[in-house]
C-alpha cells in the first residue's frame, strides 16, 4: 500500500502545475497541457514510471539517427537540469521553452554555451569545440577529412577567442554567436509554435549542414 502511495506522490511531483509552468516559460497554459500529453507518451515509451529517461528521450529525438552521440548526450544533459538521470515534466517544459522560436536569442546563446562547455568549467576549450563539431557532423552524416575539421575548428576558435587566452568565455561566445546566428539553428524547433494544433514527430534536427562549422 505504501509503495502505491509513494508512486502516486512521485507522479504528482513530476507533473508540475501547468499554470505555474506557463508563467515561467514561453508557453500558454493550453500549450503546457498539450505538452503534458506528449510527455506522458514519451515517459511510457520504454519504462512506464512517469519519467523520461535518456533512452526514451534519445529514441524520440533521434529515431532515424545514431543514439550514441556526444550531441545527443549533451541535449539530454540540458533537459536533465537536476542531473538525476531522468527528466520530470517541469524540466521537459522549461527546456523545450528554450527551443521555442519566440524565445529571445540571448537565452538560446546561453544554453548553446552550456552545450559546448562539456566539462562545466565556464569556458569552451578548443578540444571541447572540436568534439562538438565532430559530433554535429556525425549526427548529420557529414564526413570531412581531419584536415578540414581542424581548419573549421581553428577558424571558429580564432574568431571567437578574441582575447587570445586559449579558451572561449561566455561574453566571447555571446559576441561570436550574435555575429553567426546560424550557430543557433539547432536551438530552435519551429513546430513548437503550433503545439496546440498537432505535435509532429518529436525530432530535433541539428541543422549542422547550414551551420557556421560547415559553411
Amino acid at each position: 500500500m505504501g509503495g502505491k502511495a509513494s508512486k502516486k506522490n512521485r507522479a504528482r511531483s513530476v507533473l508540475a502545475d501547468p499554470v505555474a509552468l506557463a508563467s515561467e516559460t514561453i508557453f500558454t497554459v493550453s500549450e503546457v497541457e498539450a505538452l503534458l500529453d506528449l510527455y506522458k507518451k514519451l515517459s511510457c515509451s520504454i519504462t512506464s514510471d512517469g519519467l523520461i529517461h535518456k533512452e526514451e528521450l534519445l529514441l524520440a529525438l533521434f529515431k532515424n539517427h545514431k543514439m550514441e552521440n556526444l550531441f545527443a548526450d549533451r541535449i539530454f544533459d540540458l533537459f536533465d537540469a537536476k542531473q538525476n538521470g531522468h527528466i520530470d515534466f517541469g524540466e521537459f517544459v522549461q527546456t523545450l521553452s528554450i527551443f521555442h522560436p519566440r524565445t529571445p536569442e540571448s537565452e538560446k546563446i546561453a544554453y548553446a554555451f552550456k552545450l559546448y562547455d562539456l566539462r562545466h568549467t565556464g569556458y569552451i576549450e578548443r578540444e571541447e569545440l572540436k568534439e562538438m563539431v565532430l559530433a554535429l557532423l556525425d549526427e548529420s552524416d557529414l564526413h570531412l577529412s581531419d584536415d578540414v575539421v581542424e581548419a573549421i575548428v581553428d577558424k571558429t576558435f580564432k574568431e571567437s577567442d578574441t582575447n587570445g587566452d586559449g579558451r572561449i568565455d561566455q561574453e566571447e561566445w555571446r559576441e561570436f554567436a550574435t555575429r553567426n546566428p546560424t550557430l543557433l539553428r539547432n536551438m530552435t524547433l519551429p513546430y513548437l509554435v503550433d503545439v496546440n494544433l498537432a505535435f509532429p514527430s518529436f525530432v530535433l534536427g541539428t541543422g549542422a549542414e547550414d551551420s557556421t562549422f560547415t559553411g
